[in-house]
């Protein structure tokens, strides 16, 4: 039980990281980032990860499409840069997701035994 909480609060910690990285990056993504977690705490752990897992991983392409498209009016070293932010707004989201995915894996194989 103690381990599924830890798993919960670990998955909820990542959503809010991923908004604040997406927040960051606010110059070059508008923004328009709706960040957080869609997790209930109502439902199971394990399953709730892989359904928030899903939903990061929905998110972090939504963001960095909206990114690479601010970018794409500017001119030069400020689309450049602008880009250069985007794929590192991006990389962490997938890098958050990636740990999500092995929290969830790890939440899952605790609840078996």
């Amino acid at each position: 039980m103690t381990k599924t909480l830890i798993a919960l609060v670990a998955a909820l910690s990542m959503g809010a990281a991923m908004a604040q990285s997406t927040g960051a990056a606010g110059s070059t993504s508008g923004g328009a980032s709706t960040g957080g977690s869609s997790m209930s705490g109502t439902t199971s752990g394990t399953a709730a990860a892989g359904t928030d897992v899903k939903a990061m991983e929905k998110q972090a392409k939504a963001d960095y499409k909206a990114a690479k498209e601010k970018c794409k009016p500017l001119k030069g070293d400020e689309q450049k840069a602008c880009e250069k932010d985007a794929k590192a707004a991006h990389e962490k989201a997938e890098a958050d997701i990636k740990r999500a995915k092995a929290d969830a894996k790890q939440a899952k194989q605790a609840a078996k035994s």
